[in-house]
């Protein structure tokens, strides 16, 4: 990344640690980052980015005010997290990737956008939720279209599974709310049953039913044109029960 460590959390993780051996829900795809993307790491990730030491951080400090929280895994190239971002000025969010050339764009359009209510992490999700999110501290949690794994070998490395349910709900205020979104039907059936069977947790449309979109989740140019081309698309919404 163009002479900079936007956070030493991008190096090759030390294997002598067993949580490093854990099964990943993403592969590190090694894409082209642009001149454009390398600079904004560059100008901008002292401003943005955030790294999973060894203690939870302090958001309020972090932000500098007490505000809604959200937070987002995977948000690809940041366009619809960006909008988020201005939509609502009076809530804060995070964004969580691993792909360098997203996390680039990200900085790229929210610097460009003069956004301040914005912090993203270069880091496996997990672990930043084990270790950099304190306990009941995000008020939504959301997961638009991750990696379905869809071969059946696969499927344990799909991100939803009874631990994630666990560790977002332990993340989560009470009556905290969790929004996936997936275009894999099968994909769909799988969240649906984890997190229905889940324990601490309501679906809001209902044990065994999938959610209305909700206008505050913007169509990104990757779902429009899988909508175009027939793709169904599952909205899921569960709330953490506050007893």
């Amino acid at each position: 990344m163009a002479g900079i460590d936007p956070a030493s959390d991008a190096s090759p993780p030390d294997t002598s640690d067993p949580r490093h051996r854990a099964v990943r829900s993403f592969v590190l795809r090694q894409g082209r980052m642009t001149a454009a993307q390398a600079r904004a790491f560059e100008e901008h990730w002292q401003r943005y980015g955030l790294v999973a030491g060894d203690a939870p951080l302090d958001l309020d400090a972090v932000f500098g005010r007490r505000a809604r929280r959200v937070l987002e895994i995977g948000f690809g190239n940041g366009e619809a997290l960006c909008e988020a971002t201005q939509a609502e000025p009076g809530t804060d969010f995070i964004g969580i990737e691993v792909h360098g050339p997203g996390v680039g764009r990200l900085l790229k359009d929210a610097a460009a956008a003069g956004v301040g209510n914005l912090r993203v992490f270069q880091h496996d999700a997990i672990e930043v939720l084990d270790r950099a999110i304190p306990a009941h501290s995000i008020d939504e949690l959301r997961l638009f279209f991750p990696d379905p794994w869809p071969k059946k070998k696969h499927h344990k490395r799909r991100i939803v599974q009874p631990a994630f349910a666990e560790r977002v709900r332990r993340v989560l205020v009470p009556g905290g709310r969790l929004h996936m979104a997936t275009d894999w039907p099968h994909y769909a059936e799988h969240m649906l049953e984890v997190m229905d069977a889940a324990p601490g947790w309501r679906n809001s449309a209902g044990a065994g039913h999938y959610s209305e979109r909700p206008a505050s989740r913007t169509l990104t140019h990757f779902e429009k044109r899988g909508l175009r081309l027939g793709h169904p698309v599952h909205d899921l919404i569960y709330e953490t029960l506050t007893t």
